[in-house]
């Protein structure tokens, strides 16, 4: 087949195109240049420039053909400017499950098409398989602490359908011993952490360049002032007549519920956790401790037009149909085991066991009961 990989830069995606190499396929590799922004004035805002010429190298080097196409004015329209939006409405979004379902599998994937491509490959550490009536199944890597199958969770039937992920079966130090075989120029290349854009500066002091500094008042509730909501998935209810202000910070929308850094409020036995936020009133509420009651909430609401669903064939049919589920709400979160349940509005998903850190904006994502291995939806937390 002719495969296009999406090289990054990074071994991962090298390694995918050399197996794809050694399989027989004729292999184009395209870097994504998604974001440039020279009005930013923070230094080493993103490396992209090395890492193109990464991806350039490890290029030559298997002898493929090569280009870069740039997406950057789409991944502001599609990514950034939607994650600014979702931080000053005080949710906290996750660019990178957009990411992928916007440019890596749409944009980059019709790209691809327009140079004859059979099927569409990455670096992900996950799996497609294809079931006997022809459904296309996202599975989970084979390696558990490097599976990437979270970030894939608002991908399609038809995205699925010729996409390849060529080090899904491997585990990573597999991945580093093939690319350091193969001598290819990304072997002893670190893993890239987070955004690309955001690269080497805080995530607060890049949404301080389009969102203002709000300075609003830090309210801490204690234990006894927290009262459970009417419904599993509302978020717990805080009386304000036990809170007491504890500090200050730059405004609501720059935090996220479960966050303990950058509060800096001293004089506590244990660290400081946002359990809640009210962003008409500018007001950030923190408990103490991990075990704090408002910290911890049994489930969570998805309306229906942000729930997407992989396998449609297994969505349930009726309102208030259910179905055991093993979910998570975080990337590298043990999957925990939950009640889905469509309702009127949506969905809910109620959990076993009481979870930390909901956040309104994040993606919860749901797998089948039986091996945890298949993702079959996805949706975002209201």
């Amino acid at each position: 087949m002719r495969v296009v990989v999406g090289l990054s830069g990074g071994v991962d995606s090298s390694v995918a195109a050399l197996q794809l190499q050694r399989e027989g396929h004729e292999v184009i590799g395209i870097f994504m240049r998604n974001w440039v922004d020279d009005s930013v004035t923070i230094d080493n805002a993103c490396p992209w420039v090395d890492d193109a010429n990464d991806a350039l190298l490890v290029a030559q080097h298997l002898g493929i053909p090569f280009q870069v196409i740039d997406l950057s004015d789409a991944y502001r329209e599609r990514i950034v400017d939607h994650m600014f939006a979702e931080y000053a409405a005080g949710r906290t979004p996750n660019p990178d499950v957009l990411c992928n379902r916007e440019i890596k599998f749409d944009l980059f994937r019709k790209a691809a098409h327009q140079l004859g491509a059979d099927a569409v490959a990455t670096g992900h550490y996950c799996r497609r398989a294809t079931t006997s009536d022809g459904q296309h199944q996202l599975l989970a890597g084979r390696d558990p602490n490097k599976d990437q199958s979270y970030f894939l969770c608002q991908v399609t039937q038809e995205q699925l359908s010729d996409a390849l992920f060529p080090v899904g079966e491997l585990q990573k130090p597999e991945v580093r011993r093939i690319a350091e075989e193969a001598a290819l120029p990304t072997a002893q290349k670190k893993d890239s952490q987070g955004l690309c854009f955001v690269g080497k500066v805080k995530l607060p002091d890049f949404l301080q360049q389009q969102l203002k500094v709000q300075e609003g008042p830090i309210l801490e509730i204690p234990s006894e002032g927290v009262m459970a909501g009417q419904h599993p998935w509302d978020g717990p209810v805080f009386n304000l007549g036990h809170a007491r202000e504890v500090g200050t910070h730059p405004g609501a929308h720059f935090f996220t519920i479960g966050q303990r850094r950058g509060l800096n409020v001293g004089g506590h036995v244990e660290p400081l956790f946002v359990i809640g936020k009210d962003m008409e009133t500018n007001a950030l509420f923190v408990g103490e401790s991990d075990r704090h009651p408002g910290l911890h909430r049994k489930g969570l609401a998805m309306t229906a037009s942000n729930v997407h669903w992989i396998r449609p064939d297994r969505a349930p049919a009726e309102t208030m149909d259910s179905m055991q589920v093993r979910a998570r709400f975080r990337y590298r979160q043990q999957l925990q085991d939950a009640e889905l349940t469509k309702t009127d509005f949506g969905y809910t998903l109620v959990f076993d066991q009481p979870q930390s850190g909901i956040a309104p904006g994040q993606f919860a994502a749901w797998h089948d009961v039986e091996t945890g291995e298949e993702v079959l939806g996805s949706g975002v937390i209201a």
